[in-house]
C-alpha cells in the first residue's frame, strides 16, 4: 500500500534546512555575546563573521531548495537582530570601556557613555521590522543592511589588534572613545535611513547585469588581502559610494 506521508517526511526535512542554517546564525550571535562578555573581543568578532556566513547560506539554501516560508523570514530577522545588532553592541560597549580619551558621563553614579553602543540593536530591530513590511526592498535596499553594520563593528577589535604594535596616529584615532561613539551614531542612522543601496543577491552568476556586484566583490577581496581587517570600513564606504553612483545613474536614464 502506498504511504504518502512516508514520502513527504524527507521533503519536510529538506525544507527545514534553511531554517537550521538560520538557527546556526543565531547560535553564532549568542556565542559572540558570550565571548564579548568574557572580554575576548576578537573571538566575539569571529563569531559575528561566522554568523554572516550562515546568513548568506540560509538565503542561498532557500533559493536552491525553493524552501521559502513565512517562518523562515521571521526567524531570519530575529537571528539578525541578535547577531548583527545585540552582539556587535556588546563588542562596541567593551571597546568604549577600554578606549583612549574616555571621560565619564555619570548618571546616578553609573557611567552611561558606554551604553551609547546599545543604540545599535534598537535601530537594527527597527530597520529589520521596516524591511519585513517594505515590498520595494526585494532586490535593492533602503538603508544600511544590519549584517553590514554588524560586520563593520566586528572589524573594530580586529583592527585594534592589527594596529596595536605600531601605536601609530591611525591606531590612536581608531581606538578613541569618540570614534566609537561616532560609529554607533552613524551606523544606527544609516540603518534606518532611506539611502538607496544595491543588493548583493545574484539571480544569475554571469557578468552582464551584475557588473556592479562583481566589481564590488572583487575590489573587496583585493582590499581584504592587502589590508586585512582594516579593509572592512573602506569596503563599507565603497558600498555606499557605488550605491550612490548607481542611484545617480538610474536618475539620469
Amino acid at each position: 500500500m502506498y504511504d504518502e506521508n512516508r514520502n513527504r517526511s524527507p521533503m519536510k526535512l529538506i525544507k527545514f534546512i534553511p531554517n537550521l542554517i538560520t538557527l546556526l546564525n543565531l547560535f553564532s550571535g549568542i556565542l559572540a555575546i558570550y565571548f564579548a562578555l568574557e572580554g575576548d573581543l576578537n573571538q566575539a568578532a569571529y563569531f559575528i563573521f561566522i554568523a554572516a556566513l550562515f546568513d548568506f547560506l540560509d538565503g542561498f539554501a532557500a533559493r536552491l531548495l525553493k524552501a521559502y516560508s513565512g517562518i523562515g523570514e521571521q526567524l531570519d530577522s530575529l537571528a539578525d537582530v541578535v547577531s548583527f545588532g545585540v552582539a556587535p553592541a556588546f563588542i562596541l560597549h567593551e571597546l568604549i570601556l577600554i578606549s583612549h580619551g574616555r571621560v565619564s558621563w555619570e548618571l546616578g553614579g553609573i557611567d552611561i557613555l558606554p551604553f551609547v553602543a546599545f543604540m545599535v540593536p534598537l535601530f537594527a530591530a527597527y530597520r529589520l521590522a521596516k524591511f519585513n513590511i517594505d515590498e520595494s526592498q526585494t532586490v535593492n535596499f533602503k538603508g544600511l543592511p544590519s549584517p553590514a553594520a554588524g560586520l563593520l563593528i566586528a572589524s573594530l577589535p580586529l583592527i585594534r589588534t592589527q594596529l596595536y604594535e605600531g601605536q601609530s596616529l591611525l591606531y590612536m584615532v581608531l581606538t578613541n572613545t569618540y570614534f566609537y561613539i561616532g560609529i554607533a551614531l552613524i551606523v544606527s542612522v544609516l540603518m534606518v535611513s532611506n539611502l538607496p543601496l544595491f543588493g548583493l543577491k545574484f539571480k544569475k552568476m554571469r557578468w552582464k547585469g551584475n557588473e556592479i556586484r562583481w566589481f564590488f566583490l572583487l575590489v573587496s577581496l583585493f582590499l581584504i588581502l592587502i589590508f586585512q581587517a582594516l579593509a572592512i570600513p573602506f569596503i563599507i564606504l565603497l558600498y555606499l559610494f557605488l550605491s550612490l553612483v548607481v542611484f545617480l545613474a538610474d536618475i539620469q536614464q
